[in-house]
């Protein structure tokens, strides 16, 4: 079991961790029922309803896991949501680098920071929004989608949140060894959303949009796309390209 800290209310559970970590054990989950002030991904907010939402971060000391290989704590992390949540239902997918999708609506959002130290990774914070009860979302957010939503039932908080406590922590045990990271990737990649061998369209940050197929995802978290257009292979990094669903960009 992870060593859980409740919180009635903490603006992140992210940044609470980054003030602790240095007194925390590795293992520590940090649980907000009121989280004022969320972040997602290139500094978006994240809306969740007090007391709906599963709202929480996991600390992870000397992860055993090199510099190169970082993106494994986000495959490991985003594995581990949607394990938790086909409990409940099917159909959850991993959008690149690290929403958790149903069809094309977004459930869920994973933040991960990094501490380095010298050519290391010193710890690492993974923190985890998954909408849950919630059934009315009033921020610009296009395409949100709750548990409550897909099966039409509520959920008690404090057990789902465990949940996801526990197989987050259970994925993010690494042995340090090549072939844990590489079951890991291949099951990370058969959970990829749109990983389907068919040309999506896609967006760059100045607008641009074609169609592509993905191709590969590297250790690094590098996206390989295989341009329609001419059957060229292009390599993106994160913030470099966006997904367009339902004619709505996705970057």
């Amino acid at each position: 079991m992870p060593n859980t800290i409740l919180l009635q209310e903490t603006a992140s559970t992210n940044d609470y961790l980054k003030r602790n970590a240095h007194i925390l054990p590795s293992g520590t989950v940090i649980i907000a029922f009121n989280q004022t002030a969320g972040r997602g991904q290139k500094g978006n907010s994240w809306e969740a309803e007090p007391g709906k939402n599963a709202t929480l971060s996991l600390l992870i000391k000397k992860p055993n896991v090199g510099i190169k290989e970082q993106f494994a704590i986000s495959e490991a992390v985003s594995l581990a949501i949607v394990d938790v949540l086909e409990n409940f239902a099917t159909g959850f997918k991993i959008k690149w680098p690290n929403d958790i999708y149903h069809g094309d609506s977004k459930i869920g959002g994973i933040l991960i920071e990094h501490s380095l130290n010298g050519d290391g990774i010193d710890h690492t914070i993974a923190g985890v929004g998954v909408n849950i009860n919630q059934q009315m979302f009033t921020s610009d957010a296009p395409n949100p989608i709750s548990l409550t939503h897909i099966t039409g039932d509520t959920y008690d908080m404090n057990e789902i949140s465990e949940l996801f406590s526990e197989k987050m922590e259970q994925y993010c045990n690494f042995d340090g060894s090549k072939e844990q990271l590489n079951a890991m990737h291949q099951r990370y990649l058969e959970r990829l959303y749109r990983y389907d061998g068919k040309p999506h369209l896609f967006t760059t940050p100045n607008g641009a949009q074609f169609e592509a197929t993905i191709e590969a995802v590297a250790p690094d978290g590098t996206l390989t796309l295989r341009h329609a257009s001419d059957d060229s292979l292009h390599d993106y990094h994160f913030k470099e390209v966006g997904f367009i669903i339902n004619k709505k960009q996705f970057i």
